[in-house]
């Protein structure tokens, strides 16, 4: 296939686990014989120079509002927004992909959803966070033309402008469509969870697709700890802040600071202050905790090094990968079952699960995973095979390229069952785009 991946940051510019599994499912698509370019912003290109040997990826779209990019005015932006649509439809116009494979758009425009939807090409999008569910409607652009406003210049604003054909010239080289015009055809969740979560701000969505996040489980593997091993060394891996529950795990510790006789060993960084309360409560307490920095290359060695994984996370993570790295590395995990953890554990069997935020819950999983060695093998053991058999990279690219093959198996149809929907959309601002490109 032949395949153009849209997305908002791509390493080595990179905030979090999205854009490293979308560099992930890139250079494994091109392992496998297909053709992908990227079209990604120039985020870091004014702090650092352009990355070499990479003539499949184009960095040239432009960011608003986010990763320290200011906000900008309707006037500026409508530059960003003409320049972000007319990159899109140039690169497709000179690479002329059969697919597009869209990825995050948080701080990108969203009227490219609107732009590809109009040129007809099949697309596909990943969903790994919260940039529809929450991002969308909160668009600048797409809002400011589509806002109700109480205001009565306003209202004349947006009356003279559309009178006067300025809106409809706009709409030409940026859409100015409503959100409610987007149509998610084809498109997949890193998680049940997500896809709930999307549903319940008003998408329809249901018919997405799931697959999960894939885990190197040629870096992350490890001898399923032995029944014989005591449990020494505890590990969380994660920022550090109140919604990862940090201070939970550390509350934990200190109930039990006459039953558990090892260490825990914290690796991450947060913000200063709740850091601060962090180290002040185990000096308080006297705990057996210490706090750690350990870079992407030293990870599989860390895991390896500890006996089992604390994951105490207390908000509705999309689909963490803590948990799956210390589970592919052969430990056993104690964690939460919110977002889309509780997909894959299984108390008692692949992991131990406690209520998220209940420092006595926890404690006690602590205490039973300890005392008993033949539980720990048997979490260990059946967690690794788990995430080899569901999420180890081979497999989850497996499902990913079979998506996208049916997507262009399945276009021609979407589009027929859709082209109302096309066709009104059009019809509210009549174009001028690039020739159609085929299925």
């Amino acid at each position: 296939m032949k395949i153009l991946i849209v997305t908002n940051l791509y390493p080595p510019f990179y905030v979090g686990g999205y854009e490293l599994r979308c560099e992930v499912i890139v250079n494994a698509l091109r392992e496998r014989g297909h053709e992908v370019r990227v079209l990604t912003s120039d985020h870091g290109l004014n702090t650092a120079p352009r990355p070499e040997d990479e003539p499949h990826v184009k960095r040239s779209l432009r960011v608003h509002g986010y990763f320290g990019h200011p906000w900008l005015g309707i006037r500026n932006l409508r530059k960003l927004e003409i320049h972000n649509n007319t990159t899109l439809k140039n690169e497709i116009k000179d690479f002329a992909p059969e697919l597009v494979h869209v990825w995050n758009l948080g701080g990108i425009s969203k009227s490219l959803t609107l732009t590809l939807q109009r040129l007809g090409i099949p697309v596909v999008y990943d969903v790994s966070d919260h940039w529809i569910a929450r991002s969308l409607k909160a668009d600048v652009w797409l809002d400011w033309w589509n806002r109700k406003s109480d205001s009565t210049s306003k209202t004349l604003l947006y009356k003279a402008l559309s009178l006067f054909g300025v809106r409809k010239s706009l709409d030409a080289l940026a859409p100015t469509n409503p959100i409610s015009d987007v149509a998610f055809w084809r498109l997949y969740f890193c998680s049940d969870a997500l896809k709930r979560f999307t549903m319940s701000k008003g998408y329809d969505v249901n018919h997405g697709a799931v697959i999960h996040c894939p885990v190197n489980t040629a870096r992350f593997n490890g001898e399923p700890v032995s029944a014989t091993r005591p449990m020494k060394k505890l590990l969380y891996v994660g920022r550090l802040s109140e919604d990862k529950g940090t201070m939970t795990a550390l509350r934990a510790l200190a109930l039990i600071k006459d039953q558990f006789k090892g260490e825990f060993h914290v690796y991450g960084k947060g913000d200063e202050d709740y850091t601060a309360l962090l180290h002040a409560f185990v000096k308080e307490h006297d705990l057996p905790v210490s706090f750690h920095h350990g870079t992407a290359a030293e990870m599989p060695d860390i895991y390896r090094a500890h006996d089992a994984l604390i994951f105490t996370s207390e908000w509705e993570e999309p689909f963490a990968l803590t948990p799956l790295e210390a589970m592919a590395s052969g430990l056993p995990v104690i964690g939460t079952m919110t977002g889309g953890s509780a997909e894959l554990f299984r108390h008692g069997q692949n992991a131990l699960t406690y209520n998220a935020g209940n420092p006595k819950e926890l404690s006690e999983r602590i205490v039973e995973l300890a005392i008993s060695g033949d539980l720990r093998h048997k979490i260990a053991k059946t967690g690794q095979a788990d995430v080899i058999k569901l999420c180890s990279e081979p497999v989850i690219v497996d499902q990913i390229e079979d998506y996208l093959r049916k997507t262009l198996t399945q276009w021609p149809q979407l589009r027929q069952q859709s082209s109302t929907n096309i066709q009104a959309a059009r019809a509210s601002f009549p174009l001028t785009v690039l020739p159609k490109v085929e299925a």
